[in-house]
């Protein structure tokens, strides 16, 4: 854990549960791709970036999900680096309580504010800034989060942050987070075309063939989508739902879960509603799914 693993000439990754990108620009200039999401993560990309003799010129954060963005602030203070993010993100970037607040549709609990849902503020800067390296390519990624990105380096090494997950994530898990469904299966369909010498997903093996794993988390959202068309042949509120959804993919349920998992099934309500595949009727003062 936490080793430099070096994927083309001019790309690395530190190898922890999500990837940091480590793209050595020129001499001992490096930017990293986010930044981890806890103390360790942070000292130990500090360590690898002194023991190569390195330079941090910034961090370039794909999205604002606390596994992303959990050493900003620290590498930021250390270093003064810029962080470059894009759209929505910044936001959450620079005010983290954004991201539980925003799962679970109201002020969060303290069992949901906690570094895996809400790292510390740091300051950012648009990828549009003059500062950003500009032989880097910002690709577009959206569906898993607001604005996510991802990066194409000069070598041909493509960082594709959480656009899939891995088969055992898949298999395990089975509910990945997303947020706009008809955004991410677009993304797929991007990612199946893409062109490039290598890609780097932070929550699956590094590849220079991603088709097998974007059909794989493809099939996984349609399976998804079925199973609740089959819960909602009769109707049912979400908390019912939700509960078939735990119940059928033998997940465990608690505050964390509940709001990952749950935020998850009303983006894949809205995509299937706006699809014409469900409808909403409002009885008992409750609101309950249909499918048509």
């Amino acid at each position: 854990m936490y080793e430099l693993v070096q994927v083309s000439e001019q790309c690395y990754y530190v190898n922890c549960p999500a990837k940091i990108g480590v793209y050595v620009q020129k001499g001992q200039d490096v930017y990293l791709v986010d930044s981890g999401n806890d103390k360790d993560a942070r000292r130990k990309v500090r360590q690898i970036l002194d023991k190569q003799g390195w330079k941090l010129c910034g961090i370039l954060n794909t999205h604002s999900n606390a596994d992303h963005i959990g050493g900003n602030r620290y590498l930021q203070g250390q270093t003064g680096c810029k962080i470059f993010t894009k759209g929505m993100e910044a936001a959450f970037t620079k005010d983290p309580l954004l991201e539980p607040s925003f799962l679970y549709g109201g002020y969060p609990c303290k069992d949901l504010r906690h570094k895996f849902l809400m790292a510390q503020g740091s300051e950012v800067t648009d990828v549009t800034d003059k500062d950003f390296p500009k032989e880097v390519k910002v690709i577009p990624l959206p569906g898993h989060f607001l604005d996510m990105v991802g990066y194409q380096m000069p070598d041909g090494t493509v960082y594709l942050a959480d656009c899939v997950s891995s088969e055992a994530t898949l298999e395990k898990y089975a509910v990945s987070f997303i947020y706009d469904v008809k955004a991410y299966l677009e993304t797929l369909d991007l990612v199946e075309k893409m062109e490039g010498k290598v890609f780097v997903p932070t929550h699956a093996e590094v590849t220079e063939d991603m088709n097998p794993l974007v059909r794989c988390n493809r099939e996984k959202v349609l399976e998804i989508a079925g199973r609740i068309k089959a819960i909602c042949e009769e109707p049912k509120c979400f908390e019912r739902i939700l509960q078939e959804i735990f119940q059928g993919y033998k997940l465990t349920m608690n505050f964390e879960q509940y709001v990952l998992v749950g935020s998850t099934i009303r983006s894949y309500l809205a995509w299937m509603k706006d699809l014409g595949s469900l409808s909403v009727a409002f009885e008992d003062f409750m609101l309950l799914w249909k499918t048509v």
